[in-house]
């Protein structure tokens, strides 16, 4: 029996412990025959065929599945996801057409749920394939899925390629084959949810095995949307070019293909504004019938965009009710509350933010204010007449009335969306929020208040800018040295151009789009000119922006809708919760400027409406619209009168409109405001703002700048230092009587009798404008008010006229703070 005690040296192992080797016999153990081994040469211990003990892992990598694990891992998943397929191959059905596929109406309903409009009845008509031009049919496909006749049902690679597009936040992408389209369309319904999609993945694969592509392919073309209200290729060509399918041509074929895309936005009559993004996808959609050799190099260039024909709106659509139910659809859609397809097809109640008192009575200040006054048979001037506006409580964000023009049935484009036009001086409120927003101070170091001296000449070369400008002022009056309040009054073009640029036009941008103004507006462009409005807003933005300097700078999102419901189920809506863009001070010294718009500039016309104002006119570039912009604290509204050729559809002024020579924002614009804000606040006492003003906004005009300092260098942001002091005007600017206003002297000297051939008709100006003071009232006593407005039109021979009268005269005659406007005064 051999001696089993372990070997010299050895100690003892419980029997319990696995064997683990010390440091001094890893280096060398007995083997076999009494011959040692190095421990772990070969990876066996002693013993043959007994393996090395694992070691354990430690650190990170106790953390990280085997191979084997991950292996097994992988054929589970494939298994179960096999087997999933095959499960959800076998128990989907192709069920029958969809209530979608014979859509219902959506019906809109005013604030208090009375019924504003139903959609109208579905258009739809189906046409066999072999009555749709293969042209067409190649048109469709280069939009929507160009290797249709070659794929599958469903394209898996496209589907978690639109899925990670997603993700990664660049926009929404679809994955899907015009097969799943169709199954979408026809089948299911267009809700985004998991079990609509595993359900549209299997019955695509069906359906592509059991029918042909034809069949699909004409199944696609007769179920699809193409806005207008249009189902089908056949309802769509006749909605845009009113004709049959089978009459289109491939440029034609081609803008219904692109339509497809985006249904509503690329609608080049209803939304001109899209007309680029809608020429760019159909030139993607040509590009790919040529990529595919469906058409030649030379048929692709000589191919020339097909104009859609007019928009025919349902008869149950007149009135306003057309015009609030595009913008409600295009408030949904824009902000992706529900999409085109999904909202086409029905069925939905739509509570609108709208108060139908309120929204009547902004139809019947239009109508008694202007419409009632259009003789469109005697004056052809009175058919290019057109008028938006939109009304907000700038408390709640809620849009409360909008005028979308004269009937929706007639004048399908809404005046109220639209953005084609100039805001004109409606945006300088924002130059001066944004000075005080940002502490802005003059050229030569003054800081920016109401009270701030500028130099308002005419045709004043700006300093600072690296654009050269030299903007005109209405009337292209010169007013020499005024402060900023007066600048306002008389909406001075001079004053505010040179105030963007001390601003720093990249400022007054980004105030302006903190207050409600989007960022893509067209020909929102930074520089000095922005000043004079020369951007394109539509009414509703402009009145968003001026609900946030209501709310003393707080903005609140506008919101056209209050409640989507369908079949019992509530659509989220957007969250809107009011952000402070602006600080108090800089939105109320701007409501303090704008009220003495109202009380003693432009905008007196809106004082009819018998509660305090705040207000702000404009007069487009060419007189081809004119604004009022105001407000009370609680209800602000904006109103344009546009010009537009009824045939052509080409934007016009509006010399000779209404039997006047120009029509000014502080016209029939602030009329129609006063009279619709009257009926609308008249359940309700009149209520005075409450102001915080900035420091020396209240205090008296400090003394002008001393003359003969250098200029600063160009800069567009703010770089305070001495301004240029251009030489004075020649008229009335020491002798307009600013201080006095020729109550004794310049009233007498510029009334009817010494008026007409010193301060008035022959030299300064017609002085038919001043024919309530300067005229009827200032004939022989010269008035105050007849100093006021008689002296206004002394333009270069007020020097001679009014030198008594006060060393702070304009050249205008002395129009400040405290004294009214011209009647006839167009800004």
């Amino acid at each position: 029996m051999s001696d089993q005690s372990p070997p010299p040296g050895w100690t003892p192992r419980d029997p319990d412990t696995p064997e683990e080797p010390g440091p001094e016999h890893r280096q060398q153990q007995p083997g076999r025959n009494g011959q040692s081994s190095q421990n772990g040469e070969n990876g066996k211990s002693g013993k043959k065929g007994t393996p090395k003990a694992r070691r354990p892992r430690t650190g990170w990598r106790r953390f990280v599945p085997g191979w084997r694990l991950v292996l097994g891992c992988l054929l589970l998943f494939a298994l179960l996801l096999g087997g999933a397929l095959v499960a959800g191959y076998l128990l989907v059905d192709i069920p029958p057409a969809n209530s979608a596929a014979i859509a219902q109406s959506n019906v809109y309903l005013y604030s208090d749920g009375s019924q504003l409009a139903r959609d109208g009845e579905v258009n739809r008509v189906n046409v066999p394939l072999s009555q749709i031009p293969r042209t067409v049919q190649e048109a469709v496909l280069a939009a929507e899925d160009r290797d249709f006749h070659s794929e599958r049902a469903v394209d898996p690679k496209a589907m978690l390629r639109a899925a990670w597009n997603t993700l990664m936040g660049k926009g929404k992408q679809s994955g899907s084959t015009i097969t799943q389209q169709y199954v979408k369309n026809y089948y299911l319904g267009q809700e985004q949810t998991v079990s609509r999609k595993v359900k549209e993945f299997f019955i695509a694969i069906k359906l592509g095995r059991e029918e042909s592509k034809n069949h699909i392919l004409e199944g696609y073309l007769n179920t699809s949307y193409f806005g207008r209200n249009a189902y089908g290729i056949q309802a769509a060509a006749q909605a845009y070019y009113g004709k049959d399918v089978g009459k289109l041509t491939t440029a034609e074929g081609a803008y219904l293909a692109t339509l497809l895309n985006s249904p509503s936005a690329f609608d080049v009559v209803a939304h001109p504004q899209s007309r680029a993004r809608a020429v760019a996808r159909w030139n993607y959609v040509l590009d790919g019938m040529v990529k595919k050799g469906w058409m030649s190099q030379a048929e692709r260039a000589a191919t020339r965009f097909p104009e859609p024909g007019k928009i025919r709106p349902a008869a149950g659509l007149s009135g306003q009710r057309g015009y609030l139910v595009e913008a409600v659809k295009d408030y949904i859609l824009d902000r992706k509350i529900l999409d085109d397809t999904t909202l086409a097809e029905g069925g939905y109640r739509i509570t609108t933010t709208i108060d139908k008192r309120r929204q009547n009575a902004f139809v019947d200040a239009v109508d008694e204010e202007m419409v009632s006054e259009l003789e469109p048979g005697t004056r052809k001037a009175d058919r290019l007449v057109r008028a938006g506006g939109a009304s907000i409580d700038p408390a709640t964000g809620k849009v409360v009335a909008l005028y979308g023009g004269i009937d929706y049935t007639k004048q399908y484009v809404n005046n109220a969306t639209r953005h084609d036009y100039q805001v004109a001086s409606t945006f300088k409120p924002f130059v001066f929020t944004s000075a005080v927003e940002n502490g802005s101070r003059t050229r030569d170091g003054r800081r920016i208040t109401p009270n701030t001296i500028y130099n308002g000449d005419n045709e004043r070369p700006v300093v600072g800018s690296s654009v050269p400008f030299a903007p005109e002022n209405e009337g292209r009056l010169s007013y020499g040295d005024i402060t900023v309040n007066t600048a306002t009054d008389l909406s001075v073009n001079a004053v505010y151009a040179q105030m963007a640029v001390d601003v720093g036009t990249g400022k007054v941008k980004r105030t302006a789009i903190s207050l409600g103004i989007p960022e893509n507006t067209p020909n929102f462009v930074s520089g000095p000119a922005m000043a004079l409005g020369t951007m394109q807003a539509s009414v509703l933005d402009m009145t968003q922006a001026y609900a946030t300097l209501a709310d003393h700078g707080r903005y609140t999102p506008y919101t056209l809708v209050e409640k989507i419901t369908k079949e019992g189920d509530t659509v989220k809506l957007p969250d809107r919760t009011p952000l402070q863009v602006v600080s108090r001070e800089a939105a109320d010294t701007t409501t303090s400027m704008l009220i003495s718009v109202v009380d003693n500039g432009t905008g007196t016309a809106a004082l009819a409406a018998g509660h305090p104002a705040a207000g702000k006119t404009g007069t487009a570039e060419q007189d081809r619209a004119a604004w009022f912009a105001g407000y009370t604290p609680d209800l602000v509204t904006v109103v344009s009168m546009m010009g537009q050729d009824p045939d052509t559809g080409t934007l016009q002024p509006l010399y000779g409109a209404l039997g006047e020579t120009r029509i000014g924002g502080g016209g029939y614009p602030a009329r129609i405001w006063a009279a619709y804000t009257k009926t609308a606040l008249e359940a309700s006492d009149p209520v005075d703002f409450d102001l915080e003003l900035e420091p020396g906004a209240a205090q008296s005009p400090p003394p002008p700048p001393p003359a003969d300092t250098p200029e600063q260098s160009p800069d567009d942001e703010q770089s305070p230092g001495p301004p240029a002091r251009p030489s004075r005007p020649t008229g009335g600017q020491n002798n307009g009587g600013q201080n006095n206003g020729g109550q004794s002297q310049a009233g007498q000297n510029q009334g009817q009798n010494q008026g007409q051939n010193q301060g008035g008709q022959n030299n300064g100006g017609a002085t038919t404008q001043g024919t309530d003071a300067g005229t009827s009232r200032g004939t022989d006593q010269g008035s105050t008010e007849g100093a006021d407005q008689g002296t206004d039109q002394g333009a270069d021979a007020g020097a001679d006229t009014g030198t008594a009268a006060g060393p702070q005269g304009l050249t205008q005659g002395g129009t400040t703070a405290g004294r009214r406007p011209l009647p006839g005064f167009v800004e």
